[in-house]
């Protein structure tokens, strides 16, 4: 085990704090060196040395930024050249001790992972000058993950291969990544996670750190500062003005020993604005519970006239008085034209309300839904693909469809069997909207091709233009922007097609493009029906269809799948201008091949919070989207599994998308939607924990990992999965003390409208103890929410 040692000195520490006017400080971050562990080398000047990821691959140094780096705020120790010495560590129980032990607020690491595909995940060790030991999980991302797209904040366009000068263009990312500390007592060392497998390395590059701020004796005020001013792409009409939103993030520097102090914390209503040249606050933000150790989040809506230069932040407490101000964060000017140009596109976010909707309806629907067949844990909707791969008795699939169908019946044939005849979309939108979901993606083309909207002259392979002769995703948007304009709508489109012959051109993996062979007569070639003569499929199918769904169609969500070649940049561009000019906000997911707005994990959560983000999707079949006849009712989600995953997933910064696969005939099944509605049920009298909330910043968990935490700006939710027993639930977040003070109510959000305030009590430690009485308990189902109103 190797030691090393980091030289900081207690005096020096205080030289990164300035204080302006009563109590504000800047947010520092301070080096962590680790040079001296270096074992890897992840970049080369000519791709001919040296080996990132075990197979010989190595980043294109010339892309990546000379150090020192200085990322929203926090510096990083990069090399000033890359390619010509070691540059990253292989995470592997590696000991980094501080020299002088130090309470720590937040802890920055610049990494990459190269878990080939398994997924990295790992554990921090916090070493603590009390012999206590925190833990720190972590998820995190690969470099690469093609065809989709991670996201990094340092990205590359090729990395080369093979130990060889082959470059392969598919891009590279390092990514970025904050903890927060919890900061009880100094901290001595940190042991990097154990990843030395080759299946699931870590590689850092960089670790800096925030200290904590110890105030001077006697005097025991919040040391607040602005972590971060960003100007944002999001918006607001407010009085007939389009209002940029300017999110703030505050800190409350002080170590987390001072928690039980009710002087140490923000109690009371704090109000932030934003000012600078050309621009001026419309609605400031609100900040009532900031307590030592934390973080809050907040938008300040501002009208920005071209303003150019340094904003100021200004925070006042409840009596107008000005707390202090931070100054020189960059002006940026609300973008209201878009070009196909992935810099610009890059800026682009998630709008307000899909970061504040968080659980959607998946569906999928389409041909494969006639046979709506698959062995267990495959997809459905990939019966076509199965079915010829492999071609004989080794596929489950093959031997399904010989026995059921006969080799005479090919997959096409299934369309005149896809009717909608029983289809109803007012009566899918009361179904999502009475499940409680905020938005649904329909699945418009999957990966056999067939689309269920106008494909005009791209294909006639297309519901319009053959059976059911319908346009059923015009059908579903027209509905709901008429009589459900609560529910956002989204499309879901698979930019490559399994056996399109105009897509061999472009083939690649399971999507090779070229017409299948028969399954049970290789000699013979299937149809493509609806096929229509075309010049190139992207130009000619891909491009123009994609366009049409955000012209025509309107959708606010364009989810993509796949990736591959593209002119996603192009699409882009337009996609956002037409929501601009018509006055809505839109959002593009990271399967589109370029500019993703958030990451999409399938059937997958994370360990740990993303700052980043990010939705994750499954079926409400435990291993399919598509309708699955081989699965068992019993083996569909039901209203405990929905729940809590969605509460797990929103108190990690993600939204939940939760899929449906009706019927061939448009119905959505029993076992389904009766499960759905249970569900909706539960967030009818607990959503307010749930819905516009945000993640809290320590996202400390109890060892059992039985509560989730989240936070709105004047409450904070905790959400127990085990039924509290005995009359009352005692909440331990791991050490770290809940932002609850002297004065706060505490109410069980229940389906009784006269929810009455519990006693509770908080000891020395931190742990939280409410009384509940058994009846209130028992008239909740699935996971019982604690709302605490602050008393500010």
């Amino acid at each position: 085990m190797r030691i090393f040692g980091v030289p900081l000195l207690c005096g020096a520490l205080f030289s990164y704090f300035r204080t302006v006017k009563s109590s504000l400080v800047t947010f520092p971050s301070v080096v962590i060196p680790l040079s001296d562990l270096f074992d890897n080398q992840a970049a080369s000047l000519d791709g001919t040395t040296d080996n990132f990821d075990g197979y010989n691959a190595t980043y294109a140094a010339e892309y990546l930024p000379e150090g020192p780096w200085l990322y929203n705020g926090i510096s990083y120790d990069l090399p000033s050249t890359w390619g010509q010495s070691q540059d990253n560590v292989i995470a592997g129980g590696q000991v980094v001790k501080l020299s002088n032990a130090t309470y720590v607020h937040e802890l920055h690491i610049v990494y990459a992972g190269d878990s080939s595909g398994s997924g990295l995940s790992g554990t921090f060790s916090l070493n603590y000058a009390d012999n206590s030991v925190k833990y720190l999980q972590f998820t995190g991302k690969d470099w690469l993950k093609w065809p989709y797209l991670n996201g990094g904040e340092i990205q590359t366009p090729y990395y080369f291969e093979g130990h060889s000068s082959s470059k392969n263009w598919n891009s590279s990312q390092i990514f970025q990544l904050s903890l927060s500390v919890p900061s009880r007592a100094p901290l001595e060392s940190i042991t990097l996670p154990e990843t030395s497998s080759t299946s699931n390395r870590l590689h850092i590059f960089a670790l800096s750190m925030t200290p904590s701020f110890e105030p001077a004796s006697g005097l025991l005020v919040p040391q607040v500062s602005v972590r971060s001013a960003q100007f944002s792409t999001r918006w607001e009409d407010i009085n007939g003005q389009r209002a940029q939103a300017v999110a703030i993030t505050l800190a409350n520097l002080l170590p987390g020993s001072y928690a039980t102090s009710p002087n140490a914390s923000i109690n009371s209503r704090y109000e932030i604005s934003v000012t600078g040249e050309g621009v001026s606050t419309v609605t400031p933000g609100l900040v009532y519970r900031l307590v030592p150790a934390d973080q809050a989040r907040v938008d300040v809506f501002v009208l920005n006239d071209g303003g150019t230069g340094n904003a100021t932040v200004t925070i006042k407490n409840e009596f107008g008085n000005v707390i202090g101000t931070s100054v020189g964060w960059p002006i940026v000017p609300l973008r209201t034209e878009w070009t196909a140009d992935a810099d610009v596109l890059a800026t682009h976010e998630t709008p307000t309300w899909w970061n504040q909707a968080k659980y959607g309806i998946f569906i999928h629907w389409g041909i494969y839904s006639v046979p709506a067949w698959g062995p267990p844990g495959s997809y459905a909707e990939w019966y076509d693909w199965s079915l010829h791969n492999p071609p004989n008795s080794n596929s489950p699939t093959w031997v399904h469809h010989l026995d059921t169908y006969g080799k005479d019946i090919v997959y096409d044939d299934f369309i005149s069997n896809f009717t909608a005849s029983t289809w109803n979309p007012s009566a899918w939108l009361d179904l999502f909207s009475e499940a409680g979901a905020k938005y649904f993606v329909i699945v418009t083309k999957h990966h056999d091709g067939y689309a269920l909207f106008d494909t005009k002259n791209t294909t006639h392979r297309s519901s319009v233009y053959l059976n059911p002769y319908r346009d059923f995703v015009k059908e579903l948007m027209d509905t709901a922007k008429s009589d459900y304009p609560d529910i956002h709508r989204g499309t879901y489109y698979s930019l490559p097609e399994w056996f399109n012959p105009y897509f061999s051109k472009y083939g690649f993996s399971s999507w090779p493009g070229g017409l299948a062979h028969n399954a049970f007569n290789a000699s013979e070639l299937e149809p493509y029906t609806g096929i229509l003569n075309i010049s190139d499929y992207i130009e000619d199918l891909q491009y123009p269809q994609m366009v049409s769904l955000a012209l025509d169609y309107d959708t606010e969500i364009m989810w993509c799948d796949i990736g591959g070649p593209n002119k996603t940049l192009d699409f882009a561009a337009q996609f956002f201008n037409k929501a601009m000019q018509n006055g809505y906000q839109v959002t593009m997911n990271d399967r589109c091949g370029a500019v993703p707005d958030f990451d999409t994990p399938e059937y997958a959560t994370f360990a740990s919070l993303s700052t980043r983000h990010w939705e994750t999707s499954e079926g409400m079949d435990p291993n399919s989207y598509g309708l699955n006849s081989a699965t068992n009712a019993s083996e569909y989600k039901n209203g405990t599994t929905i729940i809590q995953t969605l509460v797990d997933v929103v108190s990690k910064n993600g939204n939940y998308l939760l899929d449906v696969g009706p019927t061939a005939e448009g119905d959505i099944i029993a076992p389904m939607a009766d499960n759905l509605l249970a569900a909706g049920k539960w967030l009818k009298y607990a959503g307010d924990c749930v819905y516009a909330t945000d993640y809290w910043y320590q996202a400390s968990q109890d060892p059992t990992g039985s509560f989730r935490f989240l936070t709105t700006p004047k409450t904070f939710c905790i959400i127990a999965f085990n039924k509290p027993s005995d009359g009352k639930i005692t909440v331990d977040a791991g050490g770290v003390a809940l932002p609850i003070q002297k004065g706060d109510s505490v109410v069980l959000l229940g389906p009784s409208t006269n929810s009455q305030s519990l006693e509770w009590d908080v000891d020395g430690s931190g742990i939280l103890t409410i009384v509940v009485p058994q009846d209130q308990v028992d008239q909740v189902d699935y996971a019982w929410a604690f709302q605490v109103s602050y008393s500010g």
